[in-house]
């Protein structure tokens, strides 16, 4: 009987936004895992999302790694993104044989990899890693907006909504804005 191929599905999210960090999850999945319920994360609303990651968080080996706002404005987001999948690989505690990445950017230094363009919506373990890596980063980001309530981010999640760019423009910015990302770089030129 031919043996499987122990394979790590990894997703990024956060690059598009003005606040908090860039996130990344990298998954292997086990056999008891129900694969109908992996899809791309952003078609997953949030109580199911959060139901999903706990499943798969029982049904996989996962790693989640993260690269700071400092990290962003002194590496640049893709950068920061390929830092927090590589972070997020040598978070896993078996080696992955091939590591299926979304998008078409891999992390320096790592071996047996392929690249996929909207992977997330094509490959169960990759939409995993996204699951993992969004309901990460959106628990985090409501936990931030309980002490900066000024920016939404409970519902946004640091992303450039009106509520959001609203609060920017009446309180200023924080330590956890991304202050090379033009929205919150024309609020700190004025």
């Amino acid at each position: 009987m031919k043996r499987n191929i122990i394979t790590a599905g990894v997703d990024e999210v956060g690059r598009g936004c003005l606040a908090g960090p860039v996130v990344s999850a990298a998954v292997i999945l086990n056999e008891n895992i129900n694969l109908k319920l992996l899809k791309d994360s952003k078609k997953i609303n949030f109580k199911n999302r959060i139901k999903i990651a706990e499943h798969i968080k029982l049904n996989s080996y996962y790693g989640i790694g993260v690269a700071s706002v400092e990290e962003i404005l002194k590496l640049n987001i893709l950068q920061a993104a390929l830092l927090s999948m590589k972070r997020a690989i040598n978070k896993l505690s078996i080696r992955p044989e091939l590591i299926l990445i979304d998008g078409n950017f891999a992390p320096k230094g790592i071996k047996n990899f392929k690249t996929i363009i909207n992977g997330d919506e094509k490959i169960k373990c990759i939409s995993a890693a996204s699951i993992i890596a969004k309901t990460y980063r959106d628990l985090l980001m409501i936990k931030l907006s309980e002490k900066f309530s000024n920016y939404a981010w409970e519902k946004n999640f640091g992303y450039g909504t009106k509520a959001h760019l609203d609060g920017l423009k009446k309180f200023g910015i924080t330590s956890h804005h991304r202050k090379a990302f033009k929205p919150v770089h024309k609020i700190l030129s004025k």
